[in-house]
């Protein structure tokens, strides 16, 4: 199959990811998706989901390697960086779930209006508005699915907005971070399916991140503390064999984590959330000329050297950049 790559932000370098269960993602959504729809639509609800879920990360993969460390190396961890010694890591979900010296080994930029990654994770930049060359409207998500047809007021706010998509691959580590400083406005769940955020399942017109069950939360940076960068909304999407979102933010490393909910002022940098286990999505939508994407972030996305699934699939440059946690993606532009 075509491999997939994307750039490494501290290196420049090309690098190929390694496409977990890529065979299989390719025949579900290019066969069994066209010839069995029923099947396809079982493989891809709650139950069969958690169920793979489990087999895969818990019980096939545990009993085939030593300690997972095999797995461990293949994948790049560094071990280095676990909170916890990693010889209790013997599951692959704990791997997955596994806590990081984020403090450390995850610096963050001091500028009170900046806004960082919420996740490890490879990010691709778009824009809803049509004046803009990033413009890539409706070819990952359908907006107004995305944030729920029923949510007028919050799709009024971020019409013609810009947006990030960051893609959790299974070897990243799987906490979520607040993005940036503000009050919640809104938090609420979207049911949904489970399909997979393979870059091959995405071009396949199947919209997985406005079909997938999300959460989103919307948060205002413009009160005092807050980042400075309008209103900004944090969609949180599961994927294939990813059965939970656990809302757990912490101000002080990962101490005393609380559910959070409407009313509160989350700090940037915390830990928000944590997906149990495997990969996932987090989606950031901004209101329209609020901020500023990172130079380095809109130069790669246009790398022609780069061999993008995403590219080949919809036609136009369009490269994900490998980003760290709470580092820098964007600054307010007022």
């Amino acid at each position: 199959m075509t491999p997939h790559q994307y750039i490494e932000r501290e290196t420049l370098n090309i690098s190929t990811e390694r496409l977990y269960w890529d065979r299989v993602i390719g025949f579900l959504y290019s066969k069994v998706r066209e010839n069995v729809p029923s099947l396809f639509r079982i493989v891809t609800g709650p139950r069969t989901s958690s169920l793979l879920g489990f087999l895969n990360y818990e019980l096939f993969i545990t009993g085939k390697l030593s300690g997972n460390m095999k797995f461990l190396r293949q994948s790049g961890i560094n071990l280095d960086e676990c909170l916890e010694d990693p010889k209790l890591l013997d599951t692959p979900k704990k791997i997955f779930e596994r806590k990081i010296r984020y403090w450390e080994c995850r610096p963050m930029c001091e500028d009170c209006e900046a806004v960082v990654s919420p996740a490890d994770a490879r990010v691709l930049i778009g824009s809803l508005s049509e004046g803009k060359s990033i413009f890539i409207k409706e070819k990952f998500f359908e907006y107004e699915e995305l944030l729920g047809h029923d949510k007028g007021e919050w799709l009024e706010v971020f019409r013609n907005g810009d947006f990030a998509i960051l893609r959790l691959t299974p070897d990243k580590y799987h906490y979520n971070h607040t993005p940036v400083s503000g009050i919640v406005m809104d938090l609420y769940e979207i049911p949904g399916r489970y399909h997979s955020c393979n870059p091959s399942a995405v071009i396949m017109t199947v919209t997985p991140y406005s079909k997938n069950k999300r959460v989103v939360t919307v948060i205002d940076t413009d009160v005092p503390g807050g980042s400075q960068v309008g209103i900004v909304a944090m969609v949180e999407v599961v994927a294939f064999m990813i059965g939970e979102i656990t809302q757990c933010y912490s101000e002080e490393r990962y101490d005393n984590p609380v559910n959070v909910s409407s009313g509160m002022f989350l700090k940037r940098g915390c830990p928000k959330s944590l997906y149990r286990p495997g990969s996932s999505t987090d989606i950031l939508i901004f209101q329209k000329d609020r901020i500023v994407f990172t130079e380095d972030i809109l130069i790669n996305r246009l790398n022609g050297n780069a061999m993008s699934r995403y590219t080949l699939g919809f036609g136009e440059p369009m490269v994900e950049t490998d980003v760290k946690v709470r580092s820098l993606i964007a600054k307010g532009s007022v």
